[in-house]
């Protein structure tokens, strides 16, 4: 039940906040964008957690990306590299959180192969309009990737249960792809549309990583 309430109470917040977005409304835009992302680390900690070390790292992986999410919302220019960095590190405990319960396997390698022929080209797409910010948004890009690969390993584990592989492959994937929007945003058109798609796909991905804590356990 009290899932159920905070799910419903996060797609307010989340329509509420591509209003501001839409509208621009910078006084709008950060409690609203707090507080729909402080639900998810409310998800993360009211769940069971049947693999203690697993939930730590998803735990400290969603901290950086709540702290991520308020930085890029402050109007400042250099407030979006403090940002990029803060998912860096939540990027980071995504990986330790996924390699810890899952094997390297054909899994992880055939993901791997596919994840880095699109972040090689979308890491190309963007090159041009990056300016200063290609180091940091490379190495991002390396990392995410990385993510991606380890989340293909989970999905490849037999050991663990079905659903919870699903869901931590479904987050991953629409963690990632909410980063290609949040890029064009930043980098090459400015526009609604970058956000009416890539919000709701960010905060998808963000709850399914918190729910999975609950339902990820070893056979």
């Amino acid at each position: 039940m009290t899932s159920i309430l905070v799910i419903i109470f996060a797609a307010i917040l989340l329509c509420g906040l591509l209003y501001f977005e839409n509208k621009e409304n910078r006084k709008g835009i950060l409690p609203t964008k707090t507080a729909l992302s402080s639900l998810f680390l409310l998800v993360v900690l009211l769940q069971p957690h049947p693999i203690v070390r697993y939930y730590h790292f998803v735990l400290l992986g969603l901290i950086f990306c709540l702290v991520g999410d308020v930085l890029l919302a402050l109007p400042q220019k250099k407030m979006f590299l403090f940002g990029l960095i803060s998912f860096l590190l939540g990027h980071v405990f995504y990986i330790l959180s996924f390699f810890y319960v899952a094997r390297i396997s054909q899994w992880t390698w055939m993901g791997s192969l596919i994840v880095i022929v699109i972040s090689a080209w979308v890491y190309l797409w963007l090159k041009p309009h990056l300016g200063k910010m290609k180091i940091p948004v490379l190495l991002y890009v390396i990392v995410i990737t990385i993510m991606v690969s380890g989340a293909c390993s989970i999905l490849g584990e037999p050991s663990l249960a079905l659903s919870g592989r699903i869901m931590v492959f479904a987050g991953a994937l629409s963690f990632y792809f909410s980063d290609i929007f949040v890029a064009r945003d930043r980098f090459l058109k400015k526009e609604i549309l970058n956000r009416l798609i890539g919000l709701p796909m960010y905060y998808t991905g963000q709850f399914l990583l918190a729910f999975s804590v609950g339902i990820l356990w070893t056979l």
